[in-house]
Formats: C-alpha cells, structure tokens, sequence
C-alpha cells in the first residue's frame, strides 16, 4: 500500500479547523449590547444594575488594564428555534492560548445570579428554556481587563503588574455577544475527529492501530459534504463510530481523572481579582455538574471557599448541593495551597488546621489527603504533619520540572525526617491542567515510572492557574477515552478513591526520604525580601501574642481571650503564604498590597500582645522572654541605657535581673568580651573571630561577612529561578566609606560599616558584640538600587563539615557538602529558616537570620590540606520580571555568626533573635505557663484550645534530631492532659504528677498536649 499519510493528515486537520468547528453553531442572531464602565475597583451587582448605560457595538476597544466593565445583553430566541440547544456566545476579544490571565466575565441573571463565566475556552452561556421559542435573554455582565502579564513570555518587563503604573489605554476589542443554536451533531462530530488525529498522531508509525485510524477519518470525510456540514454530520460519525468503540488493550495504563482548576490565590493578578476568578470557576464548575452526572470536581484551598461563601452565597448554595451529590470534593484541607518550603513549622500546623476545621464545619467532611501540585519543593516535615492532621495521602506535580535529575517515581512512601511515611504520588501527565488530548495520554504512559508494578496515576483536569476549570469538551474526551484502543483507559472518580485503589495495588510502593528539592525556581528563597521578612516576623509576633494573651487568660480575672482576632490575624498570614506570594513570584501589586498587611498585621499584633502584658498589672520595668529557653541577654531600655537581664523561657524577669558577665572591650577595630575576640579589617571584612573558649581558635579560614555582588540573569522565569552560572561574574564589595566603631560599653560593642556601590546602592553594617554572648551580630540596612544582581555574605570557616544542617518546619535537615552526584551539585541554592549549621567532630558554628531564607554550602580544601566550609546567605535579589521594581528601595534585617555552637544552641540563638525580649512596666508576673526540663524538647506555641473550652494547647517538638525525654510543668493547676492530633482532638491520654506531664520524643516528633486547668 502506498503511504498516503501526510495528505490524509493534512486533509483532516484543514477540514476539521476551517469547516466542522465552523459548523457548530448553525445559525446565529446578535444581542443587543449596552455598557458601563465602572471606576476604580470591582462594584457590587447592586451599584451596576443601576447605573446608565450607554449603547455598544461589536469590534469596539474596551477595558483599561485592570478595569471593569459592566454589560447589558438583551435579545429574544426567534420562534423557529424551538426545541433546539440555544445557547449566548460571548467573546470578549479573547487573546492567547490561557483563559486565566485576560479577560474573564461573569454572566448575571437581572435578579443577581450568576449564571456562569465566558473565557477563551468556555464562551457560551446555556438559554434555560428555549422550549417554544420566543424566549426573552436580559444579562447583566461583569467583565474584567484584566492585563496579559505573560503577552510576551516573560521576555520583557511591563508595568501592567499594577495599577499605579498599568496606565488606561482599552486592552481589548469585543468581538462578539449572540444568541446562537448549538447543532450537537456536529459538535460531537468535533471531538471525534479531535480525539481520533490526536491518537493517530501519537501512536509509532508502525502501529497498526494509527493506520486503521487514519485510513477511517479519510473514507469518513468523503462522507462530509462541504456545502451541507450539518446535513452530512451524521454519516461522518456513524463512519467513524467502529474506530471509537474498539476497546483498549487489557494492560493499558489506567488514569483517574478528576475535574480541577488550579486557582492561584495570587500571582499575575491581585488577590481582589482572585475573589472574582473563585466565583466565575465555581459558577462554571456547579454548571458542569448539572449537565454531566459522571463528573467530579477536586477543589483545595479554603480560603477561596470562604470568599465564595461571604460574597456569592447563590453559588455557594450551588457548591453545597454538588458536594451533597458527590461531585464536588474537597482536598488539600489547607487554607491556601501554601509555599512547601518557607513557612514556619507553626504556620503550616495552622495551613492544615484552618483548612481541615473549614471542610469539616461547613461540609461534615474530613479531607484525606495534602494537595500541593504547584509549589517549588517540599520539606521533610510535611509527612509527619500532614499524618497528624489525619491525612492519608499527597499529591504534587511540581518536581517533573526539575532542571536536573528526573525523579525516580510517581507512586511511593515519602519519609519526613521523624520517619513518619505518607503515600504519594506525583501525576505523570506532568500537568495539573491536563485536557486529555493525545499528547497528555501518551506522555502519561510513557512517563509512568512504575510500569510492571503498578497500572494507575491520576491526571487532574481543566484549565488552570488562573482558573476557568473542566470544561464540557474535556467531559467529552473522557468518556471516549474511557475504553479506547491505543490509547490509556480514563476513569472520572474521586481523588480518594484512586489513592485507595493506587495503595491497594502498590503497598509496597518504594520509599523516598528527606526533603522533595525542586531543582529549579531557587531564587524563591530569596525574591522579594520584604514580603519574607513580613512572613517571618508575622509568625513570630503572633506566637508571643498568643503566649501573653494566654498567660492573663489564666491568672487575669475578667481578661478575655482574643480567639477571634487572633484567628483573623492568622488567616492574613496564611494567606499571603500562597505560593506565589510568599516565594516572591507575584506582580508588583500583590506584593505592594502584602507589605501593607504586613504591617497592619503587625500594629494589631502588637496591641494584642500589649494588653494581655498591661492586663497582668503595673510595676516596675520587667522583660518578657517568648522563647522556649531561657535568655542572658544584654536589654536596652527606652532611655537608651543598656542592662543584663536572665529571664526563663516563657516568662519574664524584673530588669536587670542575673549576674553580670564579662565586659566588651573595643579597641580600634577590635570587639572583645572574654568569650570570643573579633577583627574587622580595613575594607570592613572580618579579618578573624577567635573563640577564647577553645584556646583562641580561629574560626575563619579567609575574610569573614564577604558581601559579594553576582550577575544574575537566570534562563527563565526572573523572580523564580537563579541559574548556576551566576556564580562565575561577581564583584566583592570590598571599597568602604567608613569603618568606625559607634558604641563602647561595658555590655555591648560595636563597630559600623559603610559602603556605596553600584547603581546608587548602599549598605550600612553595625557588627555588634554583646556581653556575655558569643554570638556576633551584622545588623544591616541596604539601599538597594541594583538590576538583575543577587546580593550574597559569606563565612569561610575553617571546619571539614560532611553535612550542612539547616532548620526546617519543626526539625532540621542534613545536606552533604560534597557533589558527588549530580542530586548534590543540583542543590546548589537551599532553603532554611532561622539557622545553618556545620560542624567537624567536636566544633561548630552556626549562622543565624530573622528574615533570609536562601543560602549555599560549598566546601574546598587549602593548600595546607585545611579544608574551609563556605556558608553564604542570600540577602537580595534585583529581578525584573514579573514586577521590574522587584526589592527595590530598604532593607532591614540581621544575621549572626555564632562560634562554637552546638545544634542546640543554633535553636536556642535562632529562636532569641527572631523574638526579642519585650520590656514592659508590669507588676510581679506570674509563673510561665508552661516550662520544659529536659534537653531537646522545644515549645513552638502556647495558646486556648480553639473549641473555647480554656484547656490550655502545647505543641513541642524534639529539636536536635535525638530522643528527648522530660517533664513539662505548668504554672497553673493541672487537672488532666490529653495528645491530641493537630486539631486538638484527643489521641490517647497521659500521664500526670501534680502540675507535671512527662514527655518522651522520638527524633523530630511533634506532639501536641491539651491540658485542662483545675477549678480552684
């Protein structure tokens, strides 16, 4: 037989594009449109039902960037349509290939419901009941501008990322709003011929299979007459129908689809306009649901949800009706699809309470598992926590982009750093916006990792990222891949039920420990440092609020716990750690709009936490320690003056409270206080650090706090990514204004450093000394003004470390120093939180931060045979892209180096600096709330049990990555104590001695103790 192929796809391709999609609303008639456009931000329906509008014609200019535009649709079914699928069809002007980044509508009812979205790909709105014909449509419209961020592929920046710089020239042209008739015959004919060539074309070309496939569309398409596509539509499929119902080979590849729409709660858009996106996907996906039985919906992230509850409760009444019905689940049970890696270990116990609590109130349903598809890596506590929340599973997509390694499974148990495992599983579709078209079928088969083992993966469906969900053709694919010769089977269920059946089949699933590294978007560690350090100090302002705020609960007659300010106060948090704002990858706008809540946050926080303190009575001066351990800390007063005070952990202290230490001496450029000795050079490096505690070794093996200025243009993605080669062009910030020393007092030294540089840039340094204390603080203020740069300091020690140990959620994690493989050199750009740590066999040091997150360990060895360990955390970046003005402007924040340390130490310094002893007037306070006796055991947050039932809840944690046994007592009368689970649900009960619980922790295990207060 002569190979005729290239012509039979030819011909398949221009008649199905240019004739069939052409056919499928066979007759049209236009709607009367009218329009006004609404100023400044989003209004409500009310205000745009009764504001004047003005008449409007197709192919018109509309929509300034970020704007809204309200339209009037009028018309009338003709008569002679009766009974026939009448439908509105609406384009806007749709651009691109995304539904979710331009304009997007919602449809109204006059009476205020919304109907569904129109998008690119989901233009038509369904006529209720065009029964007899002569039907009557009056719609109301909100359509919003929303800007193309990614028009030229992250190629250039644009100041469309905010409204201040977006300017108002229209940003789309109308081009169409009719009432139209849906011939179904022909539509379906569509999607045969679809889902047909896309096999075709990804099956080997000598299948069999793809030449019987071929040769069917050609004989079928002789059957289509050009002039009557609608008439002809029939035979065409009735020819093609054998092709479509032979069924798919015994062991094909079997996915689970489930309807999905990956929202992000911000990113090239604010999170007002994701208010707006939630409601047009929902409106869309309650719709589908009517119209297919079959269909189920996988939807996360609890606080969309909740926005959809408080501002549309007639689609929220849709979406209880749907979940009642078993087409809409809920997962994830997080408020957002948070950061993996950023977060706090406190906040992602709240990410997984919040959104648990909200399903379970609202629904009556317990989530299974954690749903994360698109955040930039995971850490190793995410199994421990994600079982005490009782899941049972998770699910992520994100690390198929690694740049480097591909990872070795899609099924498997993922072990977190206590050992705690959790079945995961990532999609092999390698998308969570997957259409089923041919190229995602066969992708997910050839890709599947686990072939001979197991024989399913799930494929999350729909369009995404910004929303707009399944869609009826993508239905329509399914149910003609659900047995499909050539081709995976499809199933549409339940995300639970494919991990139950996935379990069933592959207990034995390899297992994966430690982190989940994406090896690619690093530069999130860093991006954005403001909105990072918000974070941080968020999180931190929020532990001491609600350990003071329960302090006077229990000893303060009269004072009323803040539970819901405080729960109010911690959604903001949450919120903002989305996964595109927290990581620094968003528009300028949202990130503008983050700072401000920061601070809010911030200023009600501290009001909080001021009246618990003044509630516990007026006095003399005191210091309040929120640490979990005890402090000898140098204090410095309102007056400027300076004390050392000793507080416990958890509690305060009067000032000046302790024996004194050791005087700092400073001599030119030299700090001393009989602990550690520090030299700063000339150009305002650390030319040494002696610890005198070990005989005056010399910690640093070349200059010390080297600020190095890199080039720093990444392959792709600016705000996301830093690349490898940006290591090879840098400049040493090495030239200074001045090197003086700016403060000598017996208990605190310190000398400060300034430098100018680059485009306008500079940075002042205040390297500080206390007594008492070997820890040697860099407290730095930069002006930054530079463009495409990355902004690092560096520690040479003189140390051979193995391993690097950096704090995450609720432990640490170990990184090896070397690049053996190619796994280790990936890691070349990592995440950690308060602290880094190396060490040799009996020496170590610790770097510690209250805002960075990214940094790098390298490791070389010395002409001596030495070997000097590099630590070098990653200050700032200049990024451009998505927001130009990316860091721009001041930067505030401290580092330390602290000689000598042990891990436990590296905890301890790294909880002082990120909570600051609070001076306060207040009269004798009581005892701390609760204290620990015993090595390793950390408390991470005191606080009222969420029910409002004033049992007191303690989460602790075993911090050094040994077993940790001690006593937890409490300075208040205990009458029971019960672990719980995340939600403060009983475990089992334990025992109690008086107002003591014993406590006993494997490495890394979290434990959370409900204590009971006895009635005195």
């Amino acid at each position: 037989m002569h190979d005729d192929r290239r012509r039979i796809e030819e011909r398949v391709q221009r008649l199905h594009d240019q004739r069939i999609k052409a056919a499928i609303y066979a007759a049209t008639v236009p709607l009367e449109v009218e329009a006004w456009q609404a100023p400044g931000e989003p209004v409500s329906f009310e205000e745009a039902a009764a504001a004047p509008y003005e008449p409007f014609a197709m192919d018109t200019p509309w929509g300034p960037p970020w704007g809204t535009t309200w339209f009037r649709m009028r018309g009338k079914v003709p008569a002679k349509w009766a009974a026939k699928r009448v439908e509105a069809v609406i384009d806007l002007g749709f651009v691109g290939g995304w539904p979710g980044n331009q304009a997007e509508a919602l449809v109204h009812l006059t009476d205020g419901t919304p109907l569904k979205a129109v998008n690119p790909f989901n233009q038509y709105v369904a006529i209720a009941d065009p029964a007899t014909g002569g039907e009557r449509i009056d719609y109301l419209v909100e359509a919003a501008s929303n800007p193309d961020i990614l028009a030229d592929d992250f190629a250039r920046t644009t100041p469309l990322g905010d409204i201040l710089t977006a300017g108002d020239k229209p940003l789309y042209t109308f081009r169409r709003a009719d009432i139209a008739v849906l011939d179904e015959e022909v539509w379906h004919l569509d999607l045969d011929i679809q889902v047909l060539r896309e096999l075709m074309l990804e099956l080997g070309e000598h299948d069999p299979r793809r030449h019987e496939i071929t040769h069917t569309l050609d004989r079928a398409l002789d059957l289509l007459d050009l002039d009557d596509v609608c008439g002809t539509a029939a035979d065409v499929r009735d020819a093609l129908r054998p092709s479509l119902s032979k069924p798919a080979n015994a062991s094909a590849h079997v996915i689970s689809g489930v309807g999905h729409a990956h929202i992000d709660s911000a990113w090239l858009w604010p999170i007002r306009e994701t208010k707006r996106k939630t409601v047009r996907t929902f409106s869309n996906v309650t719709s589908l649901a009517g119209e297919y039985d079959d269909f189920i919906f996988a939807c996360s992230q609890a606080q969309q949800y909740e926005w959809v509850r408080d501002n549309h409760p007639k689609v929220w009444a849709r979406i209880q009706e749907s979940v009642e019905k078993g087409q809409w689940a809920p997962v994830g049970g997080m408020w957002v699809e948070a950061d993996g890696n950023l977060p706090g270990g406190e906040a992602v116990a709240r990410q997984l309470i919040h959104g648990k609590r909200f399903f379970i109130e609202q629904f009556g349903i317990e989530t299974k598992g954690v749903w994360l598809p698109d955040s930039f890596g995971y850490t190793a506590a995410y199994p421990q926590l994600a079982k005490l929340a009782g899941n049972e599973w998770f699910l992520t997509q994100k690390i198929s982009w690694n740049q480097t390694n591909k990872f070795p499974h899609h099924t498997f148990w993922w072990e977190g750093i206590d050992g705690t495992r959790i079945f995961t599983h990532f999609p092999p579709v390698d998308t969570y916006n997957a259409r089923f078209s041919g190229v995602e079928m066969a992708r997910a088969t050839r890709n599947y990792r686990e072939k001979g083992a197991a024989t399913r993966s799930l494929a999350p469906f729909g369009w995404g990222d910004g929303g707009g969900g399944p869609t009826r053709e993508i239905m329509e694919r399914a149910r003609r891949l659900a047995d499909l010769e050539g081709s995976p089977k499809v199933v549409v269920e339940h995300p639970d039920d494919f991990f139950a059946k996935a379990r069933e089949e592959y207990p034995d699933a390899p297992v994966w420990v430690g982190e989940l590294y994406l090896e690619l978007h690093r530069a999130t560690y860093t991006s954005q440092a403001r909105t990072k350090q918000g974070n941080r100090r968020s999180e931190h302002r929020l532990r001491e609020a609600e350990l003071w705020a329960t302090t006077a609960a229990l000893h303060v007659p009269g004072y009323a716990y803040p539970y819901g300010r405080l729960d109010r106060l911690w959604k903001t948090v949450l919120l903002h750690q989305f996964h595109d704002i927290l990581p620094g990858s968003s528009i300028a706008w949202v990130h503008r709009e983050a700072e401000a809540e920061y601070a809010r946050v911030a200023r009600e926080v501290e009001d909080l936490t001021a009246e618990a303190v003044t509630a516990l009575g007026a006095g003399a001066p005191r210091v309040f320690n929120t640490s979990p351990v005890e402090r000898r800390e140098v204090v410095r007063t309102a007056d400027g003056s300076l004390a050392h005070t000793v507080v416990p952990a958890n509690g305060s202290a009067p000032l000046g409270a302790g024996e004194g230490p050791l005087p700092v001496t400073v001599a030119g450029r030299v700090l001393d206080n009989g602990l550690v000795r520090v030299e700063v050079a000339e150009d305002g490096t650390l030319a040494s650090v002696r610890d005198l505690r070990s005989g005056g070794r010399e910690v640093l093996a070349d200059k010390g706090n080297l600020l190095r200025l890199h080039t720093d243009l990444p392959n792709h993605w600016d705000a996301w990514d830093v690349d490898k080669h940006y290591r090879n062009r840098y400049t040493d910030l090495l030239d200074t204004d001045s090197v003086t020393a700016v403060e000598e007092h017996s208990l605190l030294g310190a000398i400060r450093v300034e430098r100018s540089f680059g485009r306008g840039s500079s940075i002042v340094q205040t390297i500080t000394l206390r007594a008492g204390s070997p820890r040697i603080d860099f407290e730095t203020d930069i002006d930054w003004h530079e463009a495409e740069k990355f902004l690092k300091a560096g520690f040479p020690v003189d140390i051979r470390a193995a391993h690097s140990s950096a704090e995450i959620a609720f432990g640490h994690i170990q990184r090896p120093t070397h690049t053996n493989t190619s796994w280790e050199s990936a890691r070349f750009e990592v995440s950690g939180h308060r602290w880094v740590h190396i060490g040799e066999p009996g020496y170590g040091v610790g770097l510690i931060n209250d805002s960075t997150y990214g940094h790098d360990v390298s490791r070389t060895v010395r002409e001596d045979g030495g070997t000097t360990t590099t630590v070098r955390l990653s200050l700032v970046r200049a990024p451009r892209i998505p927001d130009p003005e990316a860091d721009q402007g001041r930067h505030r924040f401290t580092y330390a180096l602290l000689p000598g340390a042990t891990i436990e130490e590296a905890v301890a310094e790294g909880y002082a600096l990120n909570l600051p002893l609070r001076l306060a007037n207040a009269a004798g306070a009581p005892e701390p709330v609760v204290s620990v006796a015993g090595n390793g055991v950390t408390i991470e947050a005191v606080k009222l049990a969420d029910d409002s039932s004033g049992d007191v809840v303690v989460r602790l944690y075993e911090s050094r990555g040994g077993r940790a046994e001690g006593v937890l007592r409490t300075g208040f009368p205990l009458a029971g104590a019960r672990i719980t689970d995340l939600l403060e649900r009983p475990l089992t009960t334990t025992d109690t001695d008086g107002n003591s619980v014993p406590v006993a922790l494997r490495p890394f295990e979290i434990q959370t103790l409900r204590l009971a207060v006895r009635e005195e």
